[in-house]
């Protein structure tokens, strides 16, 4: 079976993750954030118990 043989298929494999890795990737982390993280700290808010009806 020739899909069993990882010769071509590796090479490919290879080259293209290294494209992506050299070539690609640089490019798209170079684009400015849309919606950049700001240091804005979480609310918190106080809850209270829950009163069941059966207790």
């Amino acid at each position: 079976m020739p899909q069993l043989n990882p010769n071509p298929w590796f090479f490919i494999m290879l080259l293209s993750w290294l494209t992506f890795s050299l070539m690609i990737q640089p490019k798209l982390l170079s684009f400015p954030h849309t919606n950049p993280p700001t240091n804005k700290s979480p609310a918190t808010t106080k809850t209270a118990p829950w009163a069941w009806p059966w207790t």
